[in-house]
């Protein structure tokens, strides 16, 4: 199968691109690089040890993604490409409307064009509300707190429709919980462009002395030690969900869903301890106040994945923490 990659030059994507060509798929990749960088392509290559067609665009560009299809055989799709900070689009929600909301319409509107029905969609636990005791399962009620975790929802009742218009569609929806860690070559990893709107690249930012202080938003949350409450997961890890969606498609059409975490979750300060202590560096830390749209706890049920996908996460928390850390080493020193 040729698989057809949006976003796959960024964190996420570019784990993913990996894994679907360890695992015997041909891809082709499109990116903007408006959150990534170029290079990355050639550190899939190397990775890997295998070639493919990449091109430079904008999703939302109706006109250059038809040319992708029309110059490959796409048989199907893993949609990244979207932006995703929760404080951001808190700021400008217009800007996150258009683009997520934009991407998948567009990129739905091709895929039907060229008959190609297999869609696998990047989701986010933003989609739930406040849950009484954090955990979500996919058929919690659904109450995003910001407005990327809006456009996630949006999305998901755009495929949802779809696939009431037309059964022959497989489209798997999956709802990532906190994504961190990077590949173990130290060749890929989260290096967002401008200042990180995620944990990790902030606290690996700390600890190179790249930035002075880490500030955690809030510590009078109802949670272990005030400090938010997530399931983070190690990017690898979430990265193999979509390999496991991909054969659920293989075998079958219909809309499913499935959350992609570990199932337990950690808190901020934590994180932050945990990271210290494997990588034996100091990240300095203060608190300052609590960041609109953030929960306090919010962590998988992963059931209905193992059950149905066969998927669990096997990657711990030092792991991610080491990875992460090693991934900032090796690139400091290039």
């Amino acid at each position: 199968m040729k698989i057809l990659v949006t976003g796959g030059a960024g964190f996420i994507g570019s784990h993913t691109s990996v894994e679907l060509l360890k695992a015997g798929y041909e891809i082709v990749i499109v990116d903007n690089y408006s959150n990534s960088s170029p290079d990355v392509i050639d550190k899939i290559k190397k990775i890997t040890g295998k070639d493919f067609k990449n091109y430079e665009l904008d999703v939302c560009d109706k006109d250059s993604l038809e040319k992708v299809f029309e110059e490959n055989q796409i048989d199907g799709v893993i949609h990244f490409a979207g932006f995703k900070a929760v404080g951001e689009s808190s700021k400008n929600p217009v800007m996150y409307y258009r683009n997520n909301i934009d991407s998948t319409l567009t990129l739905l509107e091709v895929m039907k064009q060229h008959n190609c029905k297999k869609f696998v969609f990047s989701s986010s636990a933003c989609v739930y509300g406040n849950t009484s005791d954090g955990k979500c399962c996919e058929d919690s009620p659904l109450a995003p707190t910001n407005p990327y975790g809006e456009t996630k929802l949006v999305s998901e009742f755009i495929l949802k429709d779809l696939y009431k218009s037309d059964n022959s569609w497989g489209i798997v929806i999956l709802r990532y919980f906190n994504p961190i860690g990077a590949h173990e070559s130290g060749l890929i990893g989260e290096n967002p462009k401008d200042i990180p709107n995620n944990l990790m690249p902030y606290i690996v930012r700390v600890a190179s002395k790249e930035y002075d202080m880490l500030h955690i938003f809030g510590n009078d949350y109802k949670t272990i030690d005030g400090t938010g409450v997530r399931d983070y997961i190690h990017v690898v890890d979430l990265s193999i969900g979509h390999i496991k969606a991909l054969e659920k498609l293989n075998k079958e059409n219909g809309l499913f869903t499935y959350n992609l975490g570990t199932g337990h979750g950690v808190s901020v300060l934590e994180l932050v301890n945990t990271f210290s202590k494997v990588n034996n560096v100091e990240v300095k830390y203060e608190f300052t106040a609590r960041r609109l749209g953030d929960v306090d706890i919010n962590y998988a049920d992963v059931t209905k994945a193992y059950n149905e996908l066969g998927f669990k996460a096997t990657k711990t928390i030092e792991d991610m923490c080491r990875d992460s850390y090693n991934y900032v080493l090796k690139n400091k020193s290039n």
